[in-house]
Parts: C-alpha cells; sequence; structure tokens
C-alpha cells in the first residue's frame, strides 16, 4: 500500500481480465487497500475466506524489466518513448491474459483438485526510474491473490504454481523487446539496431556509466535513511520521508541541486548526463538525424526447430543445479521462448506461439526424462532431467567403475608412527582408516564426513606415507582456494582441479546447445589462442601408483570428474575423493561425489568433529553432535528437535523482519570487528550479501574506520576503500589470486589499481590487483552466500533469514566459538517451525532413487485436474466417513482428543524415567493416530463442499434412510401378547356372581 501511494500517486489502474478479455478501471488509495485485503472495491464485500495466517499473499509481485539502453533511448527520442510504452503495454496485456489462462486454484479434498480461472486482477504500477534514480522504464504488475475460479466461487491463487510461473514471464519479456516487430522498426528508423545481448548496440556503452552514478546515488539514500532511523527509532519512513531520502541522494554531489525532485528536473538532468558522455549521439539520436538502418530479419522458416529445442533443454539444465538437476515443463517452455528470442526472429506474437510450442515437445520428446511415472505431472513441478545430465552421469559411472580396483591399505601401526611424528594430537579412529585407505593401493578411494573433522590432518600423514612409498601425492579442489589451503597445510603439490585436466588437455566452453567438453592432444592447435598443445606439463605428470586426492569433492561437478577420472586412467594413478556430499551442491550437476562412494571399493566415514570450542577454549563435543544432527536430519519431526536445542543454547536470534534481521548481522559484524574475532556472514542471496556489505562499509566509513577520499571500482561499480575486506572471483596466476580469495585492500594507486593482503590460513600474503581486474572479478566480502564461505573457518559465525538445507548447514558450522542463526518471525513459536522447515527444505539427492522419491513427493501434494467421478458414500475404503452425518461436531471432538495427547506428549517429551518415556511413546503414538483420523474427516468435509447440490442431498437422504433402517433392525422384537379373558382365577367378580 505505502509502495502505490508512493510511485503511483492518487490512484493506480486495474486491469480486469475474464476468459482471455482485458478491461480496466482506477482505483483510489482506500479502494486499492480494500483490494490488497481481499475485498471487492467498489462494494467492499469480502472476497472468499479471509487467509489469516501470517505467510499467506495478498498479492504477487512481478516486475517486467527490459533492457536498460532501452530506457536511454526512450529519454532521448519522444517517438521512441511512445514505442516503448507500447511495447510495454502489450507485453503487460500478454502476460495478465497467461496468468488468467494458466494459473489455477485448489478445491476439493485436501486441496487437491485444480479449478481453472474465470478471473483474476492486476494492479499497475509505471515507473520511469530505478530506486536510484536512473532512467530505467519499468512496470510492477500486482497480481491480487483471491482469483475467481470458473466454478464461480473465490479463493487464493495456488502460490506454488505462480511462483513458479515467473520464468515464463521472463521469457515473455525476452520475446517481447527482441522478436516485437513494431518495436524493431520503430529502433530502425531511428538509425538503432539490438547487439547478441538484446541491448541497444549504439546505445550499450552508456548503460555502465548511468549504472555506476545510480549505485552512488543508492548509497547516499542508503546513507540518509539509516540517519532517519537513528533519529526515529520506533517509526517507520512514510512516503513522503522516503520521497525525501530519494531526492536528496539525487541531489547529493550535483552541481545543479534542485529542491525537490519533479519529473521535468529529473528528466533534464539524465539528459544532461548522456549528452555530456556522448554529445554527439544524444543530439543527433533526439533530433532524429541517425540513418535509418534495416537490421538482417530472420523468418520462423529459417529456424532449426530441432537445435533450437536442444538450447531450451541447455538453458533450463545449466539452471537446475539448485534443483538437484530436475526443472519443470515451465522452465522448459522459458527456455525455448529464451532462445527463439535469441535466435534473430522478428515475428508477430501469434506467429511464435506454434514455434514455441513445436519447439517445447521436440525438447521434451528428444532432449528430456521423466522422473515420475505419475499419468498426469503438472507442468510446474521440475520433474524432467536432460539426456545429456543423465548420460554423463551413467559415463562417469562406468569409468569409475573401471578405476574401483581394491588394494592393500597402508597398516594401522604403520600410520599411527606417521602420525604421531607429523601431527600433536593424535588421530581417531575414523582418521586413521582413511589415511590407511589413501596412503593404500586401491584405485578409488572415498572418504566423507561432515564439516570439522580433521580432514587435512589426515592428508599430512598420507604425504609423508606416500612419500616413503616413493609415490606422489597431488591434492587438486574443485576451487583454487582449497586447493592452495590444503597443499599450503600438507606442503606438497596442490592446484585446482581445472589446471589438472587442463593440463592433461581438455578443453571445455558453455555453449547454447550446453556444455562442450573436447580433448587435445600433443601437437593439436588450441582452439582459442592458436597456440600448440605441447602435452602435459612436468608439475602435472602422474605415473602408476601415485594418488590424485580431491578435496571438497562434493563441489565437484560431473562433466569434472568425468575428465579427472580419465587422467587417472589413462595414467595408472589413483583416486581418493574426500569431501562431504551432504554439503552443498557444486555449481554444475551434482552427484559425482555420492556416485563414487557407492562404487568404491574402500571407504572411511569421519563422524568425529574437531572444530568447535567451548568458550573455556575446550572441545564442544555437544555442539558437533548437534551439528551431526543438523548435517542430515531424519526428517521434519527430527529437525525440529535439533532447533529446539539450539534454542536452548541461545543460539537463534528472533527478529520481527528482514530489516531488523540485516541490522543484527551488521551488529554482529561491528562486535567481532571490535574484538578481535574473525566472523562470516551467510545470506540467502547475492543480492542480500550485497546490501550487507554496503551497510558495513558506509557504517565503517561513518567511524573513521576506512580512508575516504581515493576508492577502486570493483564489480557492480561498487567503491572499494582502503581497509575494505574483499574478495576475488577468478582465478589468475600471474597476480597470484584464486576465486574465493578474501583480502583487505592495504593502498590505493593513482591507476585504480590495488595493494591486499591475504586473510585466512594462507598467511599475510600482498598482491597487486590491476584496476581491469577489480572491476571484473572482486567485490566487497563482509557477508557472502554459503558457496562464497564453504571451506571458510572463523571465530563467530552468523546466518540470516532464508538460508536452508546444506547452506544452513554450512552457515552454521563456520565458527569455531560461536554459530547463530537469525530468522525473522513475529514468535519464538513461529520461528522454531519456520527454522525447522528450513533445515529439511533443499536437501541433497545423491542418487536417481531420492529425485524420484522427491518428484512423487512433489506431484502428490500438487493440485491435478478434477476427477468427476466421485466414490460413493458407502465406499469405507474411498470414505471412510462418508456415512457421518454430523461431520462438524465430529471434527470438534477429534480435535480435542488430537489436543490432549499432544499435551501429553509434550509433558513427558525428554524425561529418562522408564514409566514417563512408555507414556510418551503412547501419546506420540495415538496422536499420530488421531491425526490420521481428523485428516480424514476433514476430507470428507471437503469432498461433501465441493459435491453439487443435488448429488449432496440425495446423499443425505439416502444416508437418512440406511439410518432408520438399521435403527428399526436393531429395535428388539416383541412377544404378541394374548388376549385378555376373565375368569374367576383372574377376575374375583365372576365367582361372586
Amino acid at each position: 500500500m505505502e509502495s502505490a501511494a508512493h510511485y503511483a500517486g492518487d490512484t493506480v489502474t486495474r486491469w480486469t481480465v475474464e476468459d482471455g478479455q482485458i478491461s480496466g478501471d482506477t482505483l483510489t488509495a482506500s479502494k486499492l487497500r480494500a483490494w490488497i485485503d481481499g475485498r471487492d472495491p467498489l462494494t467492499d464485500e469480502t472476497r472468499g475466506r479471509a487467509d489469516m495466517s501470517e505467510k499467506a499473499n495478498l498479492i504477487f509481485d512481478s516486475t517486467i524489466n527490459t533492457p536498460k539502453s532501452f530506457s536511454i533511448a526512450a529519454m532521448l527520442n519522444p517517438e521512441l518513448a511512445l514505442e516503448f510504452s507500447r511495447l510495454q503495454d502489450r507485453l503487460r496485456d500478454r502476460v495478465v491474459v497467461k496468468w488468467q489462462t494458466e494459473l489455477n486454484a485448489r478445491r476439493g479434498a485436501g486441496s487437491k483438485v485444480m479449478e481453472s480461472l474465470a478471473r483474476v486482477e492486476v494492479v499497475e504500477l509505471n515507473h520511469e526510474r530505478s530506486r536510484s534514480l536512473d532512467p530505467h522504464s519499468h512496470r510492477h504488475l500486482w497480481l491480487n491473490a483471491k482469483v475467481q475460479g470458473a466454478d464461480g466461487k473465490w479463493s487464493n491463487v495456488d502460490s506454488a504454481v505462480m511462483m513458479k510461473f515467473q520464468p515464463i514471464v521472463n521469457g515473455e519479456g525476452e520475446l517481447a523487446a527482441r522478436t516485437d516487430p513494431e518495436w524493431i522498426a520503430a529502433l530502425n528508423k531511428n538509425g538503432l539496431t539490438l547487439n547478441a545481448q538484446g541491448e541497444i548496440t549504439e546505445l550499450a556503452h552508456l548503460v555502465r556509466p548511468m549504472s555506476r552514478r545510480s549505485n552512488q546515488i543508492e548509497a547516499n539514500r542508503s546513507a540518509r535513511e539509516a540517519e532517519w532511523r537513528a533519529l526515529n527509532p520506533d517509526r517507520e519512513p512514510s512516503p513522503q520521508d522516503v520521497a525525501a531520502f530519494d531526492a536528496w541522494a539525487w541531489a547529493k554531489d550535483r552541481p545543479n541541486k534542485p529542491g525537490d525532485l519533479d519529473e521535468l528536473t529529473w528528466a533534464q538532468q539524465v539528459r544532461d548526463e548522456i549528452a555530456a558522455l556522448d554529445p554527439r549521439l544524444g543530439k543527433r539520436l533526439k533530433d532524429g538525424r541517425l540513418t535509418p538502418t534495416m537490421s538482417k530479419r530472420v523468418t520462423v522458416a529459417d529456424l532449426d526447430r530441432d537445435r533450437l529445442a536442444a538450447q531450451a533443454v541447455a538453458w533450463a539444465d545449466a539452471r537446475s543445479a539448485r534443483s538437484n538437476d530436475r526443472f519443470s515443463l515451465f522452465d522448459l517452455r522459458a527456455g525455448a521462448a529464451y532462445m527463439v528470442a535469441a535466435s534473430g526472429v522478428v515475428a508477430e506474437r501469434s506467429t511464435l506461439d506454434e514455434l514455441l510450442e513445436d519447439v517445447t515437445e521436440r525438447a521434451v520428446g528428444a532432449h528430456t526424462i521423466s522422473l515420475s511415472d505419475a499419468e498426469y505431472v503438472p507442468a510446474h513441478v521440475k520433474s524432467l532431467r536432460s539426456t545429456a545430465t543423465v548420460q554423463v552421469k551413467l559415463d562417469l559411472e562406468a569409468e569409475l567403475a573401471e578405476l574401483a580396483v581394491d588394494g592393500p591399505e597402508v597398516p594401522v601401526d604403520v600410520v599411527g608412527a606417521i602420525a604421531a611424528q607429523v601431527s600433536e594430537n593424535p588421530l581417531d579412529a575414523g582418521q586413521l582408516k582413511a589415511a590407511q585407505l589413501i596412503a593404500g593401493q586401491a584405485g578409488l578411494v572415498t572418504v566423507t564426513g561432515p564439516a570439522g573433522t580433521g580432514k587435512t590432518t589426515i592428508l599430512q600423514v598420507v604425504k609423508r606415507s606416500l612419500d616413503e612409498q616413493g609415490r606422489r601425492l597431488l591434492v587438486v579442489a574443485p576451487s583454487k582456494k582449497a586447493a592452495n589451503v590444503a597443499g599450503e597445510a600438507i606442503g606438497g603439490d596442490s592446484s585446482s582441479v581445472h589446471a589438472l585436466i587442463r593440463a592433461y588437455g581438455w578443453r571445455w566452453e558453455t555453449t547454447p546447445e550446453g556444455e562442450q567438453w573436447t580433448k587435445l592432444n600433443p601437437g593439436d592447435t588450441e582452439p582459442t589462442t592458436g597456440s600448440i598443445y605441447r602435452g602435459v606439463p612436468e608439475e602435472f605428470v602422474l605415473r602408476p601408483g601415485d594418488r590424485i586426492v580431491v578435496d571438497e569433492a562434493g563441489m565437484m561437478d560431473l562433466y569434472t570428474a568425468r575428465a579427472v577420472a580419465q587422467v587417472a586412467a589413462s595414467t595408472g594413478a589413483g583416486i581418493a575423493m574426500v569431501g562431504d556430499h551432504l554439503q552443498l551442491n557444486p555449481v554444475g550437476h551434482s552427484g559425482a561425489m555420492a556416485l563414487a562412494h557407492r562404487l568404491a571399493p574402500s571407504t572411511a566415514e569421519l563422524s568425529a568433529v574437531h572444530r568447535f570450542r567451548t568458550a573455556a577454549g575446550n572441545s564442544d563435543v555437544e555442539y558437533a553432535a548437534l551439528s551431526l544432527r543438523l548435517r542430515d536430519p531424519k526428517d521434519l519431526v527430527d529437525a525440529t528437535a535439533v532447533v529446539d536445542e539450539l534454542a536452548e543454547r541461545s543460539l537463534i536470534v528472533r527478529v520481527d523482519d528482514d530489516r531488523a534481521a540485516r541490522d543484527t548481522l551488521v551488529d554482529r559484524w561491528f562486535t567481532a570487528h571490535g574484538l578481535g574475532q574473525s566472523i562470516a556472514i551467510t545470506t540467502s542471496t547475492n543480492e542480500e550479501a550485497q546490501a550487507i556489505n554496503d551497510e558495513i562499509q558506509r557504517l565503517r566509513i561513518e567511524r573513521g574506520q576506512l580512508e575516504q577520499g581515493r576508492s577502486a571500482l570493483g564489480q557492480h561499480d561498487q567503491r572499494l576503500m582502503v581497509g575494505d575486506r574483499i574478495q576475488t572471483r577468478k582465478n589468475d596466476r600471474e597476480a597470484g589470486v584464486a576465486n574465493r580469495d578474501d583480502w583487505t585492500i592495504i593502498s590505493l594507486k593513482r591507476d585504480g589499481s590495488v595493494r591486499a593482503m591475504r586473510e585466512g590460513e594462507l598467511g599475510n600474503e600482498v598482491v597487486t590487483l590491476d584496476a581491469e581486474y577489480l572491476a571484473d572479478s572482486a567485490h566487497l566480502a563482509y557477508a557472502s552466500t554459503a558457496h562464497g564461505i564453504q571451506g571458510t573457518t572463523v571465530d563467530v559465525a552468523i546466518t540470516g533469514p532464508g538460508v536452508s538445507g546444506a547452506g544452513l548447514y554450512v552457515g552454521m558450522t563456520r565458527g569455531k566459538r560461536a554459530n547463530e542463526v537469525v530468522v525473522a518471525a513475529s514468535s519464538d513459536d513461529k520461528a522454531r517451525v519456520e527454522l525447522a522447515e528450513a533445515i529439511v527444505r533443499g536437501r541433497i539427492e545423491n542418487t536417481l532413487e531420492e529425485s524420484k522419491v522427491a518428484v512423487e513427493h512433489e506431484v502428490s501434494v500438487a493440485a491435478k485436474p478434477a476427477d468427476r467421478t466421485v466414490a460413493e458414500w458407502t465406499d469405507r475404503v474411498a470414505r471412510p466417513f462418508g456415512h457421518e452425518r454430523d461431520l462438524a461436531a465430529k471434527i470438534t471432538v477429534a480435535e480435542t482428543s488430537l489436543a490432549k495427547s499432544h499435551r501429553v506428549a509434550e509433558r513427558t517429551a525428554g524425561s529418562d524415567d522408564p514409566e514417563t518415556k512408555r507414556t510418551n511413546e503412547a501419546a506420540v503414538a495415538t496422536a499420530k493416530a488421531r491425526t490420521a483420523t481428523l485428516d480424514q474427516l476433514r476430507l470428507e468435509a471437503a469432498l461433501r463442499e465441493q459435491l453439487p447440490v443435488d448429488q449432496l442431498s440425495a446423499e443425505v437422504a439416502q444416508r437418512d434412510e440406511v439410518r432408520l433402517q438399521r435403527r428399526a433392525e436393531r429395535r428388539p422384537a416383541h412377544a404378541p401378547q394374548r388376549a385378555f379373558i376373565p375368569t374367576k382365577d383372574n377376575n374375583p367378580a365372576i365367582g361372586k356372581a
């Protein structure tokens, strides 16, 4: 509501879609509020049942973005501004109609029935600039969660389908921007064309300078808002306050500062800035004096549909790593849209519909397998997997099986003696076993275990043992940083795994058709440089019996693992994979570590965690045990028990909202920094990490901890200052830096380069990073996602809201002395529930069977098209409570009984008394049974709600008839009475007669 008031003024436009037809009207602020609350804005009538749950969505905000160069063109040329607006209108219409025709509500027993939509309503907000006030025209479409089904009833839209439909919306935007004939013609008329990235070729060079200015404005705005909040701790800024922040941020450091930020002043100053960047182009475009061009037109008939299908699958597959290499039909349709958009075709949107449908069908048929055997799989369920990914996993399995030859291990007494020489602390049983296997003769070895189990110490022992045997140890890791840490610790050879396979001639690139891998032989020409490949450099030469150790092997993707397996096969070296398949997935496709673990003849499991310390400096065995349960909970009940223990240890920090969560994370950083402690902050997204990084930097400037004045420019035009903590994101052998290395800037040079000192376990090395490297591959690093901090060990760690599954485990095991998690919720109980759900969310699927189970679960909870054949109420299997007349009363009784069982279970939980334990077990079992009964009762009630009135009336009549009949059958039969005949025996009056 506040956002609408600020950006849209006194009124907003509402679009109503019914049966594919769009109509529009305007809503005032008060009517908008009613509309958001789920009421008819004209009659104030409530639509359907109000959802009072904390997580209920009132609206879904979908942003329609276009390339920034489009907005720059519109700022400079009125004709293009008009055509750009029309393009956005056409895109909006297409999106809202798709929502009405492709989304659904839920009906029936357990909300399992899919109900198509007759009517949806969308409010549109038009913005000509970003929050940072650079020219960035975009539309916000607010879909109201209340939708009208084809049955005439109002209810909530199926939120799972809505959220997973967004890739299709984004794909529609890409199609509109690059294939719309009217828009392309308008660009060409004004001498403009589109490049391969979809930006306007002639204006693309202006995007980055304009974005740089917007970053500075955003920093100014954040500083102003922080000042306001410090003075008003108990208030939230009003729309007028926010407008004032924006105006001040825009005006700061400008030569001509407007008192109020009005649209005309803003637009003119933007044009002036563009003119300063490129005076000739800006003026000629404004005056319409650029020479018209004619783009090379590609027609639908020119397109290779099979190639587009392969590209669509590659697009979906490349984005499937976060979902265990699974993608949905929605994802595939989005991929088809992106690939058609990039093909250069220009055609009416209706013409492209047939093309998109055909490309999608070809993609499904030729390039995917289904992970579900269900007759109907909803389009939003991620049930598909690329055949290319399946094939590379099969190939890897075959190659690892060839390597999986057993061999003798080093005797335990020999390993123990070496361990006593190289380590101050004795190895535990698991570490000894791991060292025996890795230093042994088996062709394939795996060592798995959680964080903090002392894998580095094992490698020190292995190095000494292999040296004594005359065998070489080469440690590689998916990241150069991890390899450097391992190599430094053991004093031996190490490299990134990609450097190893590159040395053996492997080359790879990502193309629209997916990953392409080739193998060079000595004498072949390098495809990118034209130089001659001379063979394996001496530093990477391996011989039979040598050992390749892949550290952090759980982060190695399938393609890379296959190349490593072929290196081992060609040299006779053995492979030992050391890592944790239950931590984060690789950036690419996962499963290599789990596959090796299944095939290896020799495996070791580490379970003794050595990392964590109490306040007194002793080993924290209790948190170590808790971390193992956090790593692999059996189910939601187990996760809830983990959360309870975290709460008992005061490791859960509850805050009211995301803003308070960010403030808490920032405060923790300054507390740790003030105590001289290292700290890791884990966030759910890169955007949140960047926001925290910017806030910490701003406060450090205010507190005098950073030197003001000159600054270097990092990724996304971040300002990097002396004293800032930064992270490098690309391996650079000449500079001596690796991806994910952390540094502190110690000086700046006039040419934009910096000198930086390494942080962490590799000492205080100093490097020089030039301006080009910084701009492309370095950013602030006070906070990071879980991938950014994996492998890091610090004094204290804190994890922010929204991190789940393996990421949560990684974040909560970085700190030696403390590990906290922040949860945004309105109460402690809700925080615990949310955290328990996060722990089991996004779990790793290491096998095909696990993926199939996950898909079947997703299919089971999704709505399906209605099955119009409803079981008879007499069917006790399909409808066990179909015979009940008063379901409401029965449900009330069942709820009361269940609550009683829960109270007994809670009261007796955690007791060591045998009798109390038995009582608890009985209460838990009873609660489970009563829950099942209550679910069946509610299913019957929901089913009756959906039955047609005549059918329900017939059922009621039949139930009443059966009830009366059974009552009559149960009534005992009375013996027949004889007639009363008076006699002298029973009637004394007769005897006197």
